[in-house]
């Protein structure tokens, strides 16, 4: 008798992890075919924009229903099972951009593939075993803990310095911009487990969505999650997408995790060596994210800068090298200078 609900805790959690993989497959499909609209449309010799383009709306699509896969899945499993498998999303969007945009396949994409199914693996078998059905009196009954009052009066605290850094003292390091990211992960998926668990549980027992707690935290995912995208945008463009996908995972991840375990209070009675085995899963994870982002984005820039080493009759010292990012790219900066190194040739001719 005692091993049955084991059994159907155990098939819960498979259905919640299932779900959140399938999603995330689901969003490195959308990502490529987002990717591989934006690579049609600069190809054109009169572009249109890209919202005209109907492949990228199938793309967005395919991201919706992936984002929908993820949010359904807090509703079966636990905080710290689901979200560490965002690593199944950058990994599949590697593997799926060699077979689809033809791009190479490198030795630290197999070795970060690998690390990052390891890490999923040990993280699936020895994230906790606890499953709770979220009524709205649970969840009420965590969001008035100390623990998670604490919780969030520390978290407003840094979140209120880091924010006085940013604005007031023009601070814009990649640590600051994804910690603030960070801070409202944790509260998004908080809230996500809440009314996902909430809408799960009035279609499988009673309705609880009359209770005032779910709008409560159906406004603090909407919030959090339109802050946590505009920081991550800012981020996104002071800094490569190389290294704003690693570290932005692996806060997120930490954060979701922290979130999980104080509010939801997930690793509650665990042995010490599945808490070890379950953070190495985690560590395997990270380092593959980061091997398979590693250097990526620097293959596909083209060599831009111009050597005259090998012109007969030239001898230069160094390399010139236009700033694609400045005013001047592409213009003289006075006309009169190219004037004056126009007469100046036809003289040496």
């Amino acid at each position: 008798m005692s091993s049955c609900p084991l059994l159907t805790v155990l098939e819960i959690h498979l259905l919640g992890v299932l779900l959140s993989i399938l999603g995330n497959l689901v969003i490195s499909i959308s990502l490529n075919i987002q990717k591989y609209s934006h690579l049609q449309l600069a190809h054109q010799e009169h572009p249109r924009p890209y919202f005209k383009s109907m492949l990228w709306w199938a793309g967005v699509v395919l991201m919706a229903v992936g984002e929908t896969g993820n949010f359904a899945a807090y509703g079966f499993a636990p905080i710290t099972l689901i979200a560490p498998l965002g690593c199944m999303s950058v990994t599949g969007s590697a593997f799926i951009s060699v077979l689809f945009l033809k791009e190479n396949l490198r030795a630290s994409d197999l070795l970060g593939m690998t690390l990052a199914f390891a890490g999923t693996y040990l993280l699936v078998n020895f994230a906790p075993n606890i499953t709770q059905a979220l009524s709205a009196r649970t969840v009420q009954y965590y969001f008035v803990g100390w623990q998670f009052l604490i919780y969030v009066i520390l978290e407003i605290l840094i979140f209120c310095i880091l924010l006085y850094f940013h604005k007031r003292k023009g601070m814009k390091h990649i640590v600051i911009l994804l910690t603030l990211v960070a801070l409202l992960a944790s509260l998004t998926v908080i809230s996500v487990k809440a009314v996902s668990g909430m809408i799960t549980f009035s279609v499988t027992d009673k309705m609880q969505l009359t209770y005032p707690i779910f709008y409560v935290m159906f406004i603090v995912m909407i919030a959090s999650c339109v802050f946590q995208v505009k920081f991550l945008n800012q981020a996104m463009k002071l800094y490569n997408t190389t290294t704003v996908v690693p570290v932005n995972h692996i806060f997120f991840t930490t954060s979701a995790i922290i979130a999980g375990i104080i509010f939801y209070q997930e690793f509650l009675g665990a042995a010490f060596l599945t808490i070890f085995i379950y953070l190495f899963g985690c560590f395997l994870s990270f380092l593959g994210v980061f091997l398979v982002t590693r250097n990526r984005e620097k293959e596909h820039l083209p060599q831009s800068y111009i050597d005259f080493a090998n012109i007969p009759g030239k001898q230069m010292l160094d390399k010139i090298q236009p700033d694609s990012n400045g005013l001047s790219y592409g213009t003289l900066p006075d006309g009169s200078d190219s004037t004056k190194s126009q007469s100046g040739e036809k003289k040496e001719v």
